[in-house]
C-alpha cells in the first residue's frame, strides 16, 4: 500500500506561517520549491489569509522583506482582494 496523501506547496507555506515563521521570497522558493512566491502569496491572500510583507534591517544595515501571517479576519481580507480582482 502506498501513501497517496500529498501536501501542496501552498499548504506547506501556510503551515509555516501558522507556526509563526517569517519568510523571505527567496526562502519560500528554496524551502518549498515555489517558482513565483509573489503569486503564491497573492493566491493565499485571495483565499483569505492575511499575509503581510514587512521590511527588516539586519545589524549590518542591510534591508530585506519578510512575509508573515497577520491577524486580520480572513473574511475581511478575502472580500477586499475579491473586490480588487473584479474591479
Amino acid at each position: 500500500m502506498t501513501n497517496t496523501n500529498t501536501v501542496s506547496q501552498a499548504d506547506r507555506v501556510i503551515a509555516a506561517f501558522e507556526n509563526g515563521v517569517e519568510l523571505t521570497a527567496k526562502q519560500i522558493t528554496h524551502r518549498y520549491g515555489v517558482a513565483n512566491p509573489r503569486a503564491l502569496v497573492s493566491s493565499l491572500r485571495m483565499r483569505g489569509y492575511s499575509i503581510f510583507l514587512n521590511k527588516r534591517t539586519n545589524s549590518l544595515g542591510e534591508t530585506y522583506k519578510k512575509y508573515r501571517l497577520g491577524t486580520a479576519p480572513r473574511s475581511v481580507v478575502a472580500a477586499g482582494y475579491q473586490a480588487l480582482a473584479t474591479a
